[in-house]
């Protein structure tokens, strides 16, 4: 009797506090007399039975009933006739009834006379360990079983399992005097922005066994399958338990969820010292850090000790301390904290019925709270919570203590740190990276890849905030991650080698060629690994050996595809040493050249062996390559392309001996076809390079190839002046070794032959008067063709070659050397025309376009061009154009040189 009088007055004190304190429990006690009476007496169990009325509709009676359980919970939990366990549970069990009754109702809607089967509701979070709090939602998984779900006729089973699910949460969520039954959020399933809201049993498990994420994995520790079809739900987590509970140390998942942690710390960084606006859930040393402590070490260790997979947190951390995986006092001191909170929490939300867990930041309200949990005031309250603080914020420190700093994850946090390192769009880049780390490019769906991008973020992003477009940047980097299949490699690599992180930051910022080429082939990256990739190319001849190499069983096209990749390994590594300021342009543009002879001779020798099967071979004759232009002249940039002339030796009369024999000029053209295609064509590879053969006799109306003997009387007999100029820079570059002399002697005997100075200068001045017309200047640092360029040098160069024969060296700077030391160019001339070239080969990666590179990218082209800075580079540039300038025109008019 004793007992049950003390148990009375408790709750009598109780009850005036929740009157006095809590206007949700005030209006509930007012709304329902027969709850409170029942209540007052003691009979917390005859409450929580009264409250639930079978014959009313079910969505009312469910109001009912969740309205009749949180006045009781609440009074029983104030009187402490409730323990905390029992709260919990009891809220948990109603989430449950309350739940299972929706969809059997929503199934026998739809289906009247249908067993409510095929239809399950996993329970996840606190709904799912039986810890939910006193005014939380609910986060269920639906699945269904499309051969047993019930469904109306002509109805597919996706759109029938959808109906019920959204019917499912309107009965639950819908409102009216009587409040509501549960809050539903549906967000935990997989890419919810992209998958209904019930998923088929047998795409759900396909997708946790293969492409789930670390932290869905530390969801499913409290996976519990809650309503419905209660058998489907336990055969899905029986299928899904292997992804959850592996027998192998998984420290990925581990760094995952202490990475969650890490961005709730960053996220609730105003809220983490304890005070008014403290969160209990988010804040260091709250609940979340508790659940957290005993998620990680289940992962750790569960996989091998079932005793360690129980799903409540308090019983967890009670298996933990009695396997010896955690310290006893660690566990006693964590579940101390967390029944606080959570008691606490509850307070909180009994006050108004809101899903709120931060204390208020008004003195008058957090004085109420304390009142209404038997505290003097809120300094009262937050002396009580701040011992458990401080020591749960320790022991999870330890847990966290070897991380590494990196990237916020909060999203204000992160875009101010993005906008700082120059990103104009922070916003955008934030989106950018929230997307990575949310594992949805498949290749960041590992945790060691995501480690890794951890790790190489804060440098990556401060590299490419230095980009006249970081945005644009980063997304390019943002391609090159995209077409992995995982990007582990990559930034293991990167994470390994923070000088190859800074090279390919370095190339995002300066280099969009480059760039390009990187987000097309990932691959690139490999031939950076070797300090040779440093080193300037091979000779001709080893590199053509090296690119022709096959491995059994290739055949023409593989042989095509591996070409390119070799030749874009070459290319991509000498615009690296450009950029990195490790190679002379000059020795760049050398190493392009030899690239592009070596690929011509490895696909020339290709090509021709895969025409002759078919037609043959022509009895004495062979084809040959006559290189013009920038590859003539051994010297290409990146964005060259290839000028080229088809000749072949022998009688044009002549016909193959294959099984389908083709006359000699057929059989070359049709064969200069295939090599230009060879060159040109993209493959899976990509593309090699593009070729021009509007410089062979007659342009693009002639012919081809056509035979020496032609080529030599064209040459001789009709030939324009400036076919001429070009064949000053002309190298036979295929062929055997008789055959180029041949080609080189007709190319000797044409430049020497007798010509009127007059003339030449008359034509060349034209010519170039065309040129400027029909092909201006694209702006001052359009290198070739603004006035006092390079071809304005090139000009002046070639009329000399012709009308002295001095110099007639295909080597441009060899040519400009020896005229300079006959007397017949200034001095000056080369010195002017190695600058023009040195710009011209970095402006082609760094400033494609022509235009003034950007500002960040001018001290990298001063560097390269041997100036201290873009002042003095520009200085330079102005003296060489003014040298060149005055050569010209010295030459066009025809004045002997002072």
């Amino acid at each position: 009797m004793a007992a049950t009088m003390d148990a009375r007055l408790t709750m009598a004190a109780a009850i005036d506090r929740a009157r006095a304190h809590a206007p949700f429990l005030r209006r509930a006690m007012e709304q329902r007399p027969d709850i409170l009476d029942r209540i007052a007496a003691g009979d917390l169990a005859g409450a929580l039975a009264e409250g639930r009325e079978a014959d009313a509709p079910v969505a009312r009676a469910l109001r009912r009933e969740r309205q009749a359980l949180a006045l009781t919970v609440a009074l029983g939990d104030l009187a402490g006739l409730m323990p905390f366990e029992a709260v919990v549970a009891a809220l948990s069990d109603f989430a449950d009834r309350a739940l299972d009754l929706a969809i059997r109702t929503a199934i026998a809607e739809r289906a009247p006379d249908a067993e409510p089967r095929g239809f399950a509701a996993l329970a996840l979070g606190k709904h799912g360990s039986r810890e939910l709090n006193y005014s939380s939602d609910i986060d269920p998984i639906l699945i269904f079983d499309p051969d047993t779900l019930p469904r109306r006729a002509r109805e597919e089973p996706v759109e029938a399992a959808v109906r019920i699910a959204r019917r499912v949460v309107e009965l639950l969520q819908s409102r009216d005097g009587d409040g509501y039954v549960l809050r539903v959020d549906l967000r935990l399933r997989p890419s919810p922005e992209a998958t209904p809201l019930a998923l088929p049993f047998d795409a759900a498990v396909a997708y946790y066994e293969s492409s789930a994420l670390p932290w869905e994995r530390a969801a499913f520790i409290r996976a519990r399958a809650a309503a419905g079809d209660v058998a489907l739900g336990r055969r899905f987590l029986d299928a899904v338990r292997p992804f959850v509970w592996r027998r192998a140390l998984d420290f990925g998942a581990v760094r995952e969820v202490r990475a969650i942690s890490r961005r709730i710390r960053d996220h609730h960084a105003q809220v983490q010292r304890l005070g008014p606006g403290y969160d209990l859930k988010k804040g260091r040393g709250g609940i979340r850090e508790v659940e957290f402590f005993a998620q990680i070490h289940q992962l750790i260790h569960g996989g091998r000790e079932p005793a360690l997979r129980a799903p409540a947190t308090l019983d967890a951390l009670a298996a933990l301390a009695a396997a010896g995986r955690v310290p006893a006092e660690e566990a006693a001191a964590l579940g101390d904290a967390y029944q606080l909170y959570r008691t606490i929490e509850h307070r909180l939300q009994m006050v108004e019925d809101q899903q709120t867990h931060s204390l208020p930041r008004d003195p008058a309200a957090l004085d109420n709270v304390a009142a209404l949990h038997g505290l003097a005031d809120g300094a009262a309250l937050i002396a009580l919570l701040r011992p458990h603080v401080e020591r749960i914020g320790g022991i999870y420190d330890a847990l966290d203590a070897d991380q590494p700093g990196g990237l916020s994850h909060d999203p204000d946090l992160l875009e101010q740190a993005l906008a700082a390192a120059g990103f104009a769009d922070a916003g955008a880049a934030r989106a950018r990276i929230e997307g990575w780390r949310a594992g949805r490019m498949r290749a960041l769906r590992t945790p060691a890849a995501m480690e890794a991008l951890e790790a190489v973020l804060p440098r990556l992003m401060a590299a490419l905030g230095t980009a006249p477009d970081p945005n644009g940047a980063l997304n390019r980097f943002d391609d090159i991650v995209a077409r992995l299949p995982s990007a582990i490699n990559l930034f293991r690599l990167l994470e390994a080698r923070p000088a190859l992180a800074r090279t390919v930051g370095d190339v995002l910022v300066h280099a969009p060629a480059l760039a390009e080429a990187l987000a097309r082939q990932p691959a690139l990256l490999d031939g950076l690994i070797d300090a040779t990739a440093f080193d300037p190319p091979e000779p001709v001849p080893a590199l053509t050996a090296a690119f022709a190499a096959g491995e059994a069983g290739d055949d023409y096209q593989a042989l095509l595809d591996r070409i390119r990749q070799h030749v874009g390994e070459r290319r991509f590594a000498l615009g690296v040493q450009l950029i990195e300021r490790a190679s002379d342009p000059l020795a760049v543009a050398e190493g392009y050249a030899r690239v592009a002879e070596a690929a011509l001779g490895a696909l020339g020798a290709a090509t021709v062996a895969e025409f002759e099967t078919a037609h043959g071979r022509v009895p004495g004759a062979e084809l040959v390559v006559l290189a013009l232009g920038r590859l003539g002249g051994g010297a290409l940039t990146h964005a060259s392309d290839l000028d080229l002339v088809y000749l072949f030796t022998g009688d044009h009369r002549a016909e193959s001996d294959g099984r389908r024999p083709l006359g000699a000029t057929q059989y070359f053209n049709r064969l200069g076809q295939r090599l230009t295609g060879a060159l040109s064509v993209a493959t899976a590879s990509g593309p090699l390079y593009e070729v021009d053969t509007r410089l062979r006799p007659s342009g693009g109306q002639g012919l081809l190839a056509v035979s020496t003997e032609s080529f030599a009387r064209y040459q001789a007999e009709s030939a324009w002046t400036w076919e001429h100029m070009a064949l000053t820079r002309a190298r036979p570059v295929f062929g055997s070794a008789a055959a180029r002399a041949e080609v080189a002697a007709i190319v000797a005997d044409t430049l020497r032959g007798p010509r009127d100075p007059a003339v030449l200068r008359a034509d060349a001045v034209k010519m170039r008067g065309e040129m400027a017309r029909h092909k201006p200047a694209a702006g001052p640092f359009d290198v070739k063709l603004v006035e006092g360029g390079l071809v304005d040098c090139e000009f002046a160069a070639h009329v000399l070659q012709l009308s002295t024969g001095t110099g007639l060296d295909p080597h441009l700077p060899r040519a400009l050397a020896a005229l300079a030391d006959a007397g017949l160019a200034a001095a000056a001339l080369p010195g002017a025309y190695a600058l023009l070239v040195r710009m011209l080969v970095t402006l082609r990666l760094v400033a494609p376009g022509s235009a003034e590179p950007p500002a960040v990218a001018r001290p990298l082209v001063a560097r390269a061009c041997g100036a201290a800075d873009w002042d003095a580079l520009r200085s330079y540039y102005e003296a060489a154009r003014a040298v060149v300038s005055a050569e010209w025109a010295r030459v066009a008019a025809g004045e002997e040189l002072r």
